[in-house]
């Protein structure tokens, strides 16, 4: 049966089709249709979201953008597209990866509702709050050199230079010189040039 992708073109299937062209592999690519199929009581068995995308690897279904990128990443190893395994830099690929998919996400759904962390609720948000989060972006994406794992490009790039640019697109992130560095050398993977995404456009 191979790989199939559940997707729709106007998605953040789009990154996971970004990183199948990285990845030079076949995927059959099924479209799923909003408020209807997505929602279909056959799909949400395999997403109880009713959400895309949703990979499946045999008998194996996945959902969650971050979770799939990793799990394509790990099974076609010789492709490089994430640490080793005992290499230290694996623990800032799974940093980047859970920051990217968790605070960082997390803030830009608030910042789209127009809700605001009140200081004595950072505690217990995940990203502190606005300040927090775009301070912790900027001092990782200052030691990217020029990726985020150093020379070696990586899933967590793909994760998270498709949510800056699509944020850029959109006019959701503030400007900094890091940001602009990083997204220049992302712009740069054939793959992505290739992706017809719609936030490298």
């Amino acid at each position: 049966m191979g790989l199939q992708l559940y997707t729709n073109k106007e998605s953040r299937g789009v990154v996971v089709e970004w990183l199948l062209i990285e990845l030079g592999i076949e995927c059959k690519r099924v479209e799923v249709e909003y408020h209807t199929s997505m929602k279909s009581p056959e799909y949400l068995k395999l997403n109880p979201f009713g959400k895309v995308p949703v990979l499946i690897d045999e008998h194996v279904v996945i959902y969650e953008l971050a979770a799939i990128c990793a799990y394509l990443a790990d099974k076609f190893p010789e492709k490089n597209l994430a640490p080793a395994l005992g290499d230290p830099k694996r623990g800032l690929y799974y940093r980047w990866l859970f920051f990217i998919s968790g605070p960082w996400e997390a803030l830009a759904t608030d910042q789209m509702r127009n809700i605001q962390v009140q200081p004595e609720q950072k505690m217990f948000m995940s990203y502190g709050d606005e300040t927090d989060a775009y301070q912790a972006l900027i001092q990782g994406l200052t030691q990217a050199n020029p990726y985020l794992c150093g020379k070696q490009f990586t899933v967590a790039d793909i994760c998270v230079g498709a949510m800056l640019l699509w944020q850029q697109k959109m006019g959701q992130l503030k400007t900094h010189p890091a940001i602009d560095q990083y997204l220049m050398t992302i712009r740069q993977r054939e793959s992505l040039q290739r992706s017809n995404a719609i936030f490298a456009s």
